[in-house]
């Protein structure tokens, strides 16, 4: 919720002189850049009192005496730095001699008129550098990663500020359908706000209107496979064919899944609980606990036989013995009749 409380002081007008983005997460960089611009200034005054530097290429102390100027025919300006990669461990692709010293006094004493906005692409500070700790210590920091949670709230958030409602088992099927990539989410709401014909949303229309991948449309055939729902199991896979996927790659998602879904099985088992699971298998909780439902299906020991009886189809595909549309199609059989 850190994001969104933020975009919400920023809309406001309620501006730190200090912020520092960070965080593999484009379009929540992007988002709160433009929010600050468009709060900030106007387009007049972005003319005049908008200021980008590039920190692989300029050196920090330019920008910061750009910092210290007065704003130009307004009450503020706006200076971003884009990849101070001296806050990392990297080494910059270009050898700039940053003056990091005048940086820090900077920090510690900054220019109220000044916003000034540092923009990382990068997943892990070096939280050891002095210069990472003041800013740490003095500057509003935010992550650039959204959990489950926060990205339900957003999609909401987007809902209503559009005008629009949306039932609680659609926002479940949108993040279904594209998980936490905020650009193809966002992609697809302002298709939905296009297209609706209609103020609420719901499972009707996301299921029309948002695609699903090969992996989410074999998810939900995993999904009905393993609450042993045979013939949605193979209207799914029927699907796929005609839409041209290959039997073997079919095949390679669901050994995926199903491998997945036991390996749950075996950690819970073991005592562990949802959140260890995820950070063990470096998986989604989201995921995770939907694989915990699924797992309740069967024994360990089928999903073990159903692992072993993917490989040896996944051979016999490889090495053209059989049917490569029907080898699938008996193994549904199999287990579910």
């Amino acid at each position: 919720m850190v994001f969104l409380n933020i975009w919400k002081d920023i809309k406001k007008g309620k501006f730190s002189p200090l912020y520092l983005l960070y965080g593999s997460e484009d379009f929540l960089i992007n988002e709160t850049k433009k929010y600050m611009i468009d709060a900030a200034l106007t387009e007049e005054e972005r003319e005049f009192n908008l200021s980008i530097y590039d920190l692989e290429e300029t050196t920090v102390e330019s920008a910061v005496e750009d910092c210290q100027t007065i704003p130009f025919l307004g009450e503020r300006k706006v200076v971003i730095m884009h990849n101070p990669y001296f806050l990392t461990a990297e080494k910059g692709k270009e050898k700039v001699d940053h003056n990091v010293k005048v940086f820090e006094e900077y920090i510690m004493n900054p220019v109220p008129s000044t916003i000034l906005i540092l923009i990382a692409p990068y997943k892990k500070l070096d939280e050891r550098k002095k210069i990472t700790k003041y800013l740490l210590k003095n500057a509003v920091v935010l992550e650039a990663k959204f959990s489950e949670k926060d990205t339900k709230d957003w999609i909401r958030q987007r809902i209503t500020e559009n005008g629009f409602e949306i039932t609680p088992n659609a926002v479940e099927l949108l993040y279904q359908f594209t998980g936490q990539n905020l650009t193809i989410l966002n992609h697809e709401l302002e298709k939905i706000f296009l297209y609706s014909d209609g103020k609420i949303i719901d499972e009707e229309m996301i299921q029309l209107l948002v695609p699903k991948s090969l992996e989410n449309n074999i998810f939900v055939l995993v999904d009905k496979f393993v609450h042993q729902q045979l013939d949605q199991t193979l209207e799914i896979y029927h699907d796929l064919l005609k839409q041209n996927e290959e039997p073997i790659k079919i095949l390679a998602v669901i050994a995926s899944q199903i491998r997945f879904i036991a390996q749950v099985k075996s950690l819970i088992k073991q005592g562990y609980g949802e959140q260890k699971v995820a950070r063990i298998l470096r998986s989604h909780p989201y995921r995770v606990k939907l694989a915990i439902s699924q797992a309740n299906r069967f024994d360990e020991e089928k999903f073990l036989a159903m692992i072993d009886e993917l490989a040896d189809i996944d051979y016999q595909m490889k090495t053209g013995f059989g049917n490569k549309e029907s080898l699938l199609e008996i193994f549904f059989f199999k287990y579910l009749t």
